[in-house]
C-alpha cells in the first residue's frame, strides 16, 4: 500500500473540479460531521472549487457529542466554506415511530439516521445546484461499512480509492487539524459508538488485510504480512461476501420488444 502524496491530492481536487463542471453544477455539498473522512473532502472540494461553492451541514441526532458541532463550526469557519445545521432527530423520531423500530434497536436507529441525513444533503443540492459529495473511503466500501442509500448514497466519491490509512495521510497533506486526524473513527450511529468497535478490527490490520485480498494473495500470505490471525482474514472476506449486494447495482432484467403480442398461430 503506497503512501499518498500532493500529487494524489491534487489529481483528486482536479476530479472533483472536472465533475461538478460537466454536471453543470455550481458547487458541492458535503455532510460534515467531525471527523477525518468528511474533513478532508470538505478541504478537497474547497481547494477544487474555491470554499464559497462548498456547502456544508452538519446534521446532529440525540447521540451526537456536543463536541462535534464545535469542530464542525471550526472547521467551516477556517476553510471559508458556508455552514448550515440541520437536526435531524424530530424527522428520525418520527420515522422511527412510524416503521415501529424499538428505540434500543440501534443498527435499525442508525440506518434512519443516515438516510435522513442524505435526504437534506439532496434536498439542499437540488435547492443550489450543487452535487452531493460523498465521504465513503475504500475500507468502508469493501466491507460494507454504510448504509444503503445513506451514507453510501453521493454524485461522486472522491476517496472512495483511499484505505483509511491513506485517508489519513491525505488529511495530513491537505492540512486537516490534527485534532480531527487523531480521533476515533465514528459514524455516529449511537453513544459510544466507534468504527472500530463495532468492526471488531483496527483500521491497520483491517486495510492490510483488504490490500492483500484487493492485490490476489491468499489467506495465509496475508495472515504472514499482516501479522494477524488467519481466522480474522477469513473473518474479512466472510463480511466482503456477505456484503457484495450494497456494492452492485440494482439488479434489472432488459426484455426485447420485438415479437410481443404475436402468439402462436
Amino acid at each position: 500500500m503506497r503512501r499518498i502524496t500532493r500529487v494524489d491530492a491534487d489529481v483528486i481536487t482536479g476530479f472533483i473540479a472536472a465533475a461538478v463542471r460537466s454536471a453543470g453544477c455550481k458547487g458541492a455539498v458535503v455532510g460534515l460531521s467531525g471527523g477525518i473522512d468528511s474533513a478532508t473532502v470538505t478541504k478537497l472540494c474547497a481547494d477544487a472549487l474555491g470554499s464559497k461553492n462548498v456547502l456544508n451541514i452538519f446534521m446532529p441526532a440525540s447521540p451526537t457529542p456536543l463536541e462535534d458541532r464545535r469542530l464542525t463550526e471550526d472547521l467551516s469557519r477556517t476553510w471559508g466554506t458556508e455552514y448550515r445545521v440541520a437536526d435531524i432527530g424530530p424527522a428520525a423520531d418520527a420515522f422511527t415511530s412510524m416503521l415501529s423500530v424499538e428505540p434500543e434497536s440501534r443498527l435499525e436507529r442508525g440506518n434512519i439516521y443516515a438516510r435522513c441525513r442524505m435526504i437534506v444533503l439532496y434536498d439542499a443540492a437540488k435547492r443550489t445546484n450543487r452535487m452531493v459529495v460523498g465521504t465513503s473511503n475504500k475500507s468502508e466500501l469493501m466491507m460494507g461499512y454504510f448504509t444503503k442509500f445513506g451514507d453510501g448514497a453521493s454524485d461522486l466519491t472522491p476517496i472512495a480509492g483511499l484505505y483509511k490509512t491513506q485517508v489519513r495521510q491525505l488529511a495530513e497533506v491537505v492540512g486537516v487539524p490534527k485534532e480531527i486526524i487523531e480521533r476515533a473513527p465514528s459514524a455516529g450511529l449511537w453513544e459510544g459508538q466507534t468504527d472500530e468497535g463495532e468492526m471488531g478490527i483496527t483500521y491497520r490490520d483491517l486495510d492490510r488485510i483488504l490490500c492483500g485480498i484487493e492485490n490476489g494473495l491468499k489467506d495465509g500470505k496475508i495472515s504472514e504480512c499482516a501479522s494477524v490471525p488467519a481466522s480474522k482474514v477469513s473473518e474479512v472476506r466472510a463480511r466482503m461476501a456477505a456484503t457484495e449486494h450494497k456494492r452492485a447495482s440494482a439488479k434489472s432484467l432488459s426484455i426485447s420488444t420485438a415479437g410481443i403480442g404475436k402468439g402462436r398461430a
